[in-house]
């Protein structure tokens, strides 16, 4: 898991399924994964099984703040340790093009460092 995404005990016991999961969803503006985008701030699970999942997006005006919030439900909610998923949209901190992962940065063609 990236090491700028906080996660609890619970969430970073599955993190190669979240990861797996994330690198699924894409914002459609961009052409790149959340995951490799930047735009997960935080990953908890409880022992219940509710996921809370805070993230942001590159700018307010964004075309996918309605759809993305509900893929990522469905996506996770596929997890068999993931009973319920609260989605938290943060507008702070502000999304910057140094979240996206050395990954992110090759497929968008931009210098990996």
């Amino acid at each position: 898991m990236r090491d700028d995404i906080k996660l609890n005990e619970r969430a970073a016991a599955i993190s190669p399924k979240l990861i797996e999961k994330l690198e699924t969803i894409y914002d459609p503006d961009i052409e790149l994964d959340i995951y490799n985008l930047g735009l997960i701030y935080e990953i908890t699970l409880d022992e219940d099984g509710t996921c809370h999942f805070v993230m942001t997006f590159t700018d307010m005006g964004c075309s996918c703040a309605d759809t993305l919030p509900d893929e990522i439900i469905a996506s996770l909610l596929e997890i068999e340790e993931i009973e319920k998923v609260k989605v938290e949209i943060v507008w702070s901190p502000v999304w910057k093009m140094t979240r996206i992962s050395r990954y992110g940065r090759i497929a968008l063609g931009i210098s990996p460092r």
